[in-house]
């Protein structure tokens, strides 16, 4: 019987998650970081009105999590910015969450990412966490045998690896994978797929830092509050301009604070790194890849940057290839033992 594989990110901004996979195809999908607690379920919605939500239990409240949560009326964009969140039942929910929208009652292995700085701290709670049966709310329950928690840089070189049809000489080379997500600036040093401990980190300096300071310029440009987060950031990802009071709002002339901040990141970075000229491979994947590129080009001049599609996917699509190794090499050959002693029952 095949193993079945899944992999998630649950980011600050965004959870994104493996639907399907088709050969060397990876399919994803991904919703918003954010749920939102209740003290009972969802009620339901007629077809017309039905928003693209789940009600998941976790304790004595449900929290609504997926595609259109910002269609819940609350004005607070409850976001996970805290180094504990991975404990907290909003990180759980939106797991759950994931979990529901896989549509696989069983997982053999699931594989789950966590910021450089925080693996060490947090990857056995995590992935003891992960194992056992999880309400999915909707009466489903979706049961998870093992888990494995890995850095979520890593999965991008995995992933860009693969990409690149690398997987056979990369061993013997040395990467700088750069994450900038929602919260964390992430960034991990390999010597072939092994992490450099001492020269790879995270902290705090992501893209919600940006939106915030541009928020608080807009606030004090049009004299009342501004919280929009996802509008400015679809500005920027696009270079549309924001519509405020039913005119075009052009933000271009706050992109010089974002890049600076893009700056502070990168410089930070560059401190932990002991030989940049060996490095062979410099890749940038994340949510906050597009902002930061120009930073990152003038952090290291004399090196190719290179980019994968869909960078957003990138950590969780690595993930996926990691996990399907490993489910290959690690639980295929201790399978036959379990099911001797199970009596051959699936």
């Amino acid at each position: 019987m095949e193993f079945v594989v899944r992999a998630v990110d649950v980011g600050s901004g965004n959870t994104k998650y493996v639907v399907n996979t088709d050969g060397s195809e990876i399919r994803c999908a991904s919703f918003p970081s954010i749920a939102y607690p209740s003290a009972s379920e969802t009620q339901a919605w007629a077809a017309s009105e039905r928003r693209k939500t789940l009600s998941i239990p976790i304790g004595n409240l449900f929290y609504e999590v997926g595609p259109d949560v910002h269609l819940v009326a609350d004005s607070v964009r409850a976001t996970q910015l805290h180094d504990d969140y991975t404990d907290s039942a909003e990180y759980m929910a939106l797991l759950r969450g994931s979990l529901h929208l896989m549509k696989q009652p069983r997982i053999d292995l699931l594989v789950v990412g966590l910021p450089v700085a925080l693996l060490h701290l947090k990857k056995a709670s995590l992935e003891k966490a992960m194992v056992g049966t999880h309400d999915v709310g909707s009466g489903k329950t979706v049961t998870v045998a093992k888990a494995l928690a890995v850095a979520q840089p890593q999965g991008a070189l995995v992933h860009y690896a693969s990409v690149h049809k690398k997987m056979a000489t990369i061993g013997n080379e040395q990467s700088l994978i750069i994450d900038p997500g929602s919260r964390t600036f992430d960034w991990l040093v390999a010597r072939g797929m092994r992490q450099v401990q001492k020269q790879s980190h995270s902290f705090n300096r992501g893209m919600s830092d940006v939106l915030r300071l541009i928020a608080a310029e807009i606030t004090k440009d049009i004299g009342s509050p501004y919280r929009d987060m996802d509008a400015i950031d679809l500005a920027l990802r696009t270079g549309k301009q924001l519509v405020l009071f039913q005119k075009p709002y052009d933000i271009k002339r706050f992109m010089p604070m974002a890049e600076a901040v893009a700056h502070q990141a990168v410089s930070t970075m560059r401190q932990y790194i002991e030989s940049p000229q060996s490095l062979q491979n410099i890749i940038l994947v994340g949510g906050g890849a597009f902002l930061f590129k120009k930073a990152v080009k003038a952090g290291f001049p004399s090196h190719r940057i290179h980019e994968v599609k869909e960078p957003m996917f990138a950590n969780v699509r690595g993930f996926q290839l990691a996990g399907q190794n490993y489910a290959r090499t690690v639980i295929s050959a201790t399978r036959p033992e379990r099911e001797a002693g199970a009596g051959g029952e699936e």
